[in-house]
């Protein structure tokens, strides 16, 4: 299938590895360029030259908690490859804990990035977009389905899902599309860092594998292969919507 990608221009926040980095590598393989942005300079930088280097893709490290990122994003993307045809947005998994045991800080500091970043980023971008403009936000499982022990998740994540709904409607008119993206267990560095938590991993593993009904966790690039397609024109008609992405384990129909 042409996905009618070739030429066009995606930020990917988040997007030095994990998820994003997995949907920018799907992206330029179909013939897009892309914008990445994450915290570390030299990782994101690295993963630039990784995607083909300037031609195919440049880093502006950053954080989603900066008001000022959006903007810089935008502006990149028009200055270096001349348009802006859409976004992913993805953050870092909060800290975990119980919604009860973490602290305020806690929450104060991922509502400020998790929430309120990608909400402003959202509304930044959107403004930019044009018809056939699409942003797909890298969201959780557990805004349908709460996860023991990722209070924060389970309490920010939803709140997005309304706000996307809503932005979405609001967009819909001039043929812009926002799409929620579910990811579920799948290895990221960020899955691996919650297994080493469990103090055995393997066997935090099978146990995880034994309830998804795949039989297995997921790899970042069947993720990326989702997030490209929702991203691009082929997708046209999908919008408003959440689309897990966890091997069949949300059992809502």
């Amino acid at each position: 299938m042409d996905l009618g990608l070739s030429e066009r221009v995606y930020v990917l926040t988040g997007a030095s590895r994990g998820l994003g980095y997995a949907t920018a590598e799907c992206l330029v393989a179909d013939g897009a360029r892309v914008v990445l942005s994450a915290r570390d300079a030299d990782m994101v930088a690295a993963a630039a030259d990784r995607l083909g280097g300037p031609e195919r893709a440049i880093g502006v490290p950053g954080d989603l908690g900066d008001p000022t990122l959006p903007e810089r994003l935008v502006a990149a993307a028009k200055e270096h490859f001349g348009r802006l045809d859409g976004a992913l947005i993805s953050v870092g998994g909060p800290p975990p804990g119980s919604a009860a045991s973490v602290t305020d800080d806690q929450w104060r500091a991922s509502f400020e990035t998790i929430f309120l970043g990608t909400v402003r980023a959202v509304r930044t971008i959107t403004t930019n977009l044009v018809d056939g403009g699409a942003i797909g936000l890298v969201l959780s499982s557990s805004a349908r389905s709460p996860l023991p022990g990722l209070g924060i998740s389970n309490g920010l994540r939803p709140g997005l899902v309304g706000a996307a709904k809503d932005i979405a409607d609001e967009c819909g008119p001039r043929g812009v599309r926002v799409v929620g993206l579910l990811p579920g267990r799948i290895l990221t560095d960020r899955s691996r860092e919650l297994l080493a938590a469990t103090g055995d991993p393997d066997r935090a593993l099978t146990e995880i594998e034994a309830a998804i009904p795949l039989r297995r966790i997921g790899d970042p690039a069947e993720f990326g292969r989702v997030a490209a397609f929702v991203l691009s024109p082929a997708a046209s008609y999908v919008t408003g919507v959440t689309i897990p992405v966890d091997g069949g384990s949300l059992r809502g129909l």
